[in-house]
C-alpha cells in the first residue's frame, strides 16, 4: 500500500529529525568511532520503526504491535521536543554570532588562535547540547503531564433562535479524540467520564475517533463510557479511526452500552411541548480510504421537519458552509486535536479554515473541540486537552 502524504511528510521529518539530532548531539560531541556508530544505529533504527510504525501495526499481533506504537510514539515525542529545543538554542547562537559582526569594533576585535576557537566550538557544542537534553526533556516532561491531566473545561452558550422555549438551557457535553489505545485506558476514561458528569449534561456527543483498535483489546477500557449520564441519552459518530478500527463492531459494542450512534439519521430529542434534530454523519474521509459510503448529510437529514432546529455531530469539521445551508444550527465537531504539539499547532489554520474553537455563519453555529485524549506521541504542547459544554439558548 502506497504512503499517503501525511505518512511520507512524517518519514521526511523523522529522517531529518533524526539526522540532525545525530550531527548535534553525536558528531560534534565526539570523535570515537564506536559512539557514532552505536548512535548512528539508534537514531537509523528509529527512524526506520517510526517509517513502518502503520505496516508493523497493521501486520504484527496486537501484544508486539502494542509496544512499537508504545516505543515508537514516545520516541516521537522526546525527539520532537528535542530538536525544538536544539534549534532554538541553534537560532539564539547565530543571532549573538550575527550581532557581534555588526558591531562596529568587530573589525578591530584580535583574532584568536586557531586552538582556542576549537576549544570554544567544542565548549559551546557541549553547552548547547547540555542546554537541548535539559530543555528538552523538560519540554518533553510538560507534554507528558498536560496530556495526561484533566482536560479543560470549556463552557459556551449558542443562541439557536429556533430552539423550543421547553429546552432553553439544555446542555451538551461533548467527547471527542479520546484515541483509547495503548496510553490512553481504563484509569483515564473513568477520570474523564467523572469530570463529564460532573458537568450534569442534558445530552453527551461522542464525536468520533474514539478509539485504536479493536473491540476485545478495548471494550474494557471504553466501557467507562457506559456510566456516563445525561438525560437525553449518549450518542456517537464515527471518526476515521474509528473506521480503521472496525466501525461496525464498535458501534455494536456501544449499543451494548446504551450509547445510541447516528450514521447518517437523525433522531427528535425533547417531547410534545417542543423537540430539536439531533443529527449525526459517519466520518467524512475514514470510509472511503477503506472502499465504504462513509458521510451523506442529505440521507440524515432526510425526512426531518425544516422548521424544528438541528443540531450536527460530524467528526470532521469539514462542510460546515454547506451544513449550515442546509439549515443546520449547530455542528460539533472535532479531529484536529488544536494542532496537539508545536509547531503543528501554529500551522494547523493553514490546514483547516475551522481548526479549533467556536465559529458562525448566520445563524449557524460550529464548535470544534481540541479533544480529550492525543494521538501519536503522548503529549500536548500548546493545545491542551478539552472537555466541552455547550448550553442552548434561544
Amino acid at each position: 500500500m502506497p504512503l499517503s502524504p501525511f505518512s511520507l511528510l512524517i518519514a521526511l521529518a523523522a529522517l531529518l529529525g533524526h539526522l540532525y539530532l545525530f550531527r548535534r548531539l553525536v558528531w560534534n560531541l565526539t570523535p570515537r568511532r564506536v559512539p557514532r556508530l552505536v548512535a548512528a544505529l539508534a537514531l537509523g533504527g528509529m527512524t526506520l520503526v517510526l517509517v513502518a510504525r502503520r505496516y508493523l501495526e497493521r501486520t504484527l499481533p496486537e501484544a508486539p504491535g502494542d509496544v512499537v506504537e508504545l516505543v515508537s510514539y514516545s520516541w516521537m515525542g522526546v525527539a520532537l521536543c528535542l530538536v525544538l529545543a536544539l534549534a532554538g538554542l541553534d537560532v539564539g547562537r547565530a543571532v549573538m554570532w550575527l550581532g557581534r559582526r555588526l558591531r562596529p569594533d568587530a573589525a578591530r576585535a584580535p583574532v584568536s588562535a586557531p586552538a582556542v576557537d576549537a576549544d570554544r566550538r567544542r565548549f559551546l557544542s557541549q553547552a548547547t547540547a547540555g542546554g537541548a537534553l535539559a530543555l528538552g526533556g523538560g519540554l518533553a516532561g510538560y507534554g507528558s503531564w498536560r496530556a495526561f491531566t484533566a482536560p479543560e473545561v470549556t463552557e459556551l452558550v449558542v443562541r439557536i433562535p429556533r430552539l423550543p422555549r421547553a429546552l432553553e438551557g439544555l446542555s451538551i457535553v461533548q467527547l471527542t479524540d479520546l484515541h483509547v489505545g495503548p496510553f490512553i485506558q481504563r484509569r483515564f476514561m473513568d477520570e474523564l467520564v467523572r469530570r463529564a458528569n460532573a458537568l450534569k449534561p442534558d445530552l453527551v456527543a461522542i464525536t468520533g475517533d474514539m478509539v485504536d483498535g479493536s473491540v476485545p483489546r478495548l471494550g474494557g477500557h471504553v466501557a467507562a463510557l457506559g456510566n456516563l449520564q445525561a438525560r437525553y441519552g449518549r450518542f456517537f459518530v464515527t471518526g476515521n479511526h474509528d473506521y480503521a478500527s472496525g466501525a461496525d463492531a464498535w458501534v455494536a459494542y456501544l449499543r451494548s452500552l446504551d450509547i445510541t450512534s447516528l450514521r447518517n439519521r437523525h433522531v427528535r430529542i425533547g417531547d410534545a411541548g417542543g423537540a430539536f434534530d439531533l443529527v449525526g454523519v459517519d466520518d467524512w474521509h475514514g470510509a472511503r480510504r477503506l472502499g465504504q459510503k462513509g458521510y451523506d448529510l442529505e440521507k440524515a437529514l432526510a425526512g426531518r421537519d425544516p422548521e424544528r432546529a438541528a443540531v450536527l455531530l460530524a467528526h470532521q469539521p469539514a462542510n460546515f458552509k454547506v451544513a449550515a445551508q442546509q439549515g443546520v444550527d449547530l455542528q460539533i465537531s472535532g479531529h484536529t486535536h488544536g494542532g496537539q504539539l508545536f509547531p503543528m499547532t501554529a500551522l494547523i489554520g493553514l490546514r483547516w479554515e475551522h481548526s479549533a474553537g467556536h465559529y458562525q455563519q448566520g445563524d449557524s453555529h460550529l464548535y470544534v473541540s481540541r479533544g480529550c485524549g492525543f494521538w501519536g506521541p503522548p503529549m500536548r504542547l500548546g493545545s491542551p486537552p478539552e472537555l466541552v459544554k455547550l448550553v442552548l439558548t434561544s
